[in-house]
This record gives C-alpha cells, sequence and structure tokens, in this order.
C-alpha cells in the first residue's frame, strides 16, 4: 500500500497535489490550468492551443533549443495537451531528476518568450495541424459531431481554431489571453513517482512564484438545442459516422453508472456494438463509443466506420442493439463483465507515475477533490444494474445529433435522424 494523495494550497492560490509512489524509479509532474478551447472569443479561437506551442519556444532564461537537451540529457520527456476546458503541460523525469521538472515547467509557464518571429513560424506548423484534422475523416466526424451537439456555442468548436483565427491571431490577442488566464487561483501543479510532498511543494513555490489573483473563466451553459444531422461529403473508401447524445458532466452522481453504461455499449471487445458489428457481421473495423464529461454538460457519443455499400446494414444494426438496450435493458453478466474491467483497468492502469499523476491533476482541477482510488474503485462497485439501466434508457430516448463523412447521401440518413 501507499500513502494516500496529499494537497496542500500555496500562499498565493496554487494547489499542489502529490501522489507518493516510493517504489517508483520516476517522477511526472504536471501544471494543470484551468483553461481551453471553449473559454476564447471567437475571434480568438484556438488561443489556448497556440499558447501551449509557443510556451516551448524559449523563455527569457532559456531558448527553445536549450529546454529540449535539458529534457534530452536526463532521458526525460516535455509535453502538452490542450482540450476544451484545460491545458496540461507535463514532464516525466527519472526519480533524482524530479526538480529539473519543476524547474522548466516553472519557468515556461512564468516567463514564456511569445516572441514575434516565433509566433510567426508556429503559426504555419498549426495550420499544418489543422489541415491534418480536417483531412482525417474519423477526427473530422467527430468535429461534426460536437458542433452538431453544442451548437453555436464554444464545446462545438474545434480546439485547434480555424484558419482564420489562427492567421489572424496577434502578439497582444496571444499575450492578453495568457495575463488574464494563467493565474495561481486557475492552476493545479500535480505530481505521482517517488517524491516528498512537502519537498514539492517548496520546489512549486520558488519556481512558480506568481503573484496572488485570477479566476476560473466565466463559461455560459449550453442550450439544449442540438443539430439533428451534420454531413460531409467527400470521396472515399468508408462512410465515418456518429450518433450522439447529450451526457453528464463532470461531478455528476451518476457518472460511475455513465462509465459502465459506456463499457457495455461500445466500450471495448466485449461490448454490445463491438460484438454484433464487427464479430458477429463483420460489417466494420473500428466500432466504439465513448463520455466526454465537461464542467456543465457533456455527450455520450457512437462511432462507426464502413464502407459505403453496407452503411445501410450497419446503421441498421446499431439501431437494433439502441432499442435492444433501451426496452430490455444490460444483462446480468455483461453488466459484471463491464464493471469488473473497469475496476481492474483502473488499478492496472494506475502503475506508473504519469497515469496517476494525470488522475489527481485531472480531478482536482475539475472537482476540486481528489477522491482516494480506494474510494473511487468502492463507488464504481456500488453501481447497480438497474442504475445502469436507468441511466441508459433517459439518454438514449433523448434526442440526438448523427454526423457523417465520406460519399454519404444525406437523404439516406433519415431514419438516423
Amino acid at each position: 500500500m501507499t500513502p494516500e494523495p496529499q494537497l496542500t494550497t500555496l500562499d498565493n492560490g496554487i494547489r499542489v497535489v502529490t501522489d507518493p509512489m516510493p517504489g517508483a524509479r520516476s517522477v511526472t509532474t504536471g501544471v494543470w490550468v484551468g483553461v481551453g478551447g471553449r473559454d476564447e472569443a471567437p475571434g480568438i479561437a484556438g488561443a489556448s492551443h497556440f499558447l501551449e506551442h509557443l510556451f516551448f519556444k524559449g523563455t527569457e532564461q532559456r531558448s527553445a533549443r536549450q529546454i529540449a537537451e535539458s529534457i534530452d540529457a536526463v532521458g526525460g520527456d516535455l509535453n502538452a495537451f490542450t482540450s476544451r476546458e484545460h491545458t496540461a503541460f507535463h514532464t516525466r523525469l527519472p526519480a533524482g531528476d524530479w526538480r529539473l521538472g519543476v524547474e522548466l515547467l516553472g519557468d515556461v509557464l512564468s516567463a514564456p518568450a511569445l516572441r514575434q518571429v516565433d509566433i510567426d513560424a508556429e503559426r504555419e506548423v498549426i495550420l499544418e495541424e489543422l489541415w491534418s484534422a480536417l483531412d482525417t475523416p474519423e477526427d473530422l466526424v467527430h468535429t461534426l459531431a460536437a458542433d452538431g451537439m453544442f451548437p453555436a456555442h464554444p464545446l462545438g468548436r474545434e480546439v485547434l481554431g480555424d484558419a482564420d483565427t489562427v492567421r489572424a491571431m496577434r502578439r497582444d490577442d496571444i499575450a492578453d489571453f495568457f495575463e488574464k488566464h494563467y493565474r495561481p487561483a486557475n492552476l493545479v501543479v500535480a505530481a505521482a513517482g517517488r517524491i516528498d510532498h512537502a519537498a514539492f511543494c517548496d520546489a512549486v513555490a520558488t519556481h512558480l512564484d506568481l503573484s496572488p489573483g485570477g479566476e476560473p473563466p466565466d463559461r455560459v451553459v449550453p442550450s439544449d438545442d442540438i443539430v439533428p444531422l451534420h454531413t460531409h461529403e467527400r470521396p472515399g473508401e468508408q462512410i465515418h459516422l456518429v450518433l450522439g447524445w447529450r451526457g453528464l458532466p463532470a461531478g455528476h452522481d451518476d457518472r460511475y453508472a455513465m462509465t459502465i453504461a459506456n463499457q457495455i455499449l461500445g466500450g471495448g471487445t466485449s461490448s454490445r456494438l463491438f460484438q454484433s458489428i464487427r464479430e458477429d457481421r463483420g460489417l466494420a473495423y473500428a466500432v466504439y463509443s465513448w463520455v466526454e464529461s465537461h464542467s456543465d454538460a457533456g455527450m455520450l457519443g457512437t462511432y462507426v466506420g464502413t464502407s459505403p455499400g453496407r452503411s445501410a446494414e450497419t446503421l441498421e444494426v446499431l439501431e437494433s442493439e439502441l432499442t435492444r438496450i433501451i426496452e430490455s435493458g444490460v444483462t446480468p453478466d455483461e453488466f459484471n463483465v463491464a464493471r469488473g474491467y473497469l475496476a481492474g483497468a483502473t488499478e492496472l492502469g494506475l502503475e506508473d507515475s504519469g497515469s496517476r499523476m494525470g488522475r489527481i491533476g485531472r480531478m482536482l482541477l475539475a472537482t476540486g477533490t481528489v477522491v482516494d482510488l480506494d474510494e473511487q474503485l468502492d463507488r464504481l462497485r456500488a453501481v447497480t444494474i438497474d442504475e445502469v439501466d436507468t441511466l441508459l434508457s433517459r439518454l438514449l430516448t433523448a434526442p440526438r445529433t448523427v454526423a457523417a463523412v465520406g460519399p454519404v447521401d444525406a437523404g439516406s440518413l433519415g431514419a438516423a435522424v
């Protein structure tokens, strides 16, 4: 058994959480910022992602090359990602070098250079990333589904922004966004591995010595409106389909039932959709379901990619499985398998410092608390089959959005709308 996660709020308002792993040989450190794609004004859509790129282009003290070489010199990793509600920066280093991670993250998040020459160069890199996403049908259909689920709302926007906003982004826009949102009250610093909590807090206080202040972004709850059908016709060997329904926000009481419901529906190889569409009929290679949870909204989605000539049959099987699970509920066997899988996968997935850092950092930022792993597993195991049945019936009978990309005729999808 290892000690429970420890939480401290520094004098300037930064929340620090650690998950000690005495036997580990690594430490993963992450800085979680409570701002993402949904928190940008329309004219600067993509600013969070733009900043993510620019932080590693250098600081007042270090060049981009010096940052990269310092990490490579100890065999570590340095990376970042942007989502709709947060941006995260993280290092994974040998345990004896953990202070380097705090020092580097503190530097890039306290004093980014934001040089015009770097902004102009990175603008082109981000445009290439955007073109790549738009050129990948499976990525594009998820973008269309989000737009259909949250129309005219920032949650429905592409996190990367669009070509117009990326091209128009000025240095002052990016710097102002940084100054407003990258403030102590909006930061969580998390670490897992062979780490001492008190020593880690002291290092964070030294290297992220920001003046107190800041507040969470002011977010507008999405309306109940959805767009029933979104299609993008283009040549290809497959039609990519997403059916989506409104889900649950991050802190909802039914969130554990939601994870089990998703696992049963399409979360693994024993799921309803995988077995019926891929294993039994061979209609698709990729078929799955997933859930998204935001601070005030969520989504349950199903995806399948299939050849145009088999799309009607695939959609018919998908609809049949949805109807069956609504009318008859889940079976005790699949409920027990799904619940057991999630409990076991949670434990196995937390054997490395990176996954444990991600768990506590994301949880603290999203909910304001960190649930002990044993308590999290107890809550999962306490879910009943009736709770899953009730939840699936409620979600799957609500209005939904359908998104399709490929050689598709919108009229042929009418039955799915």
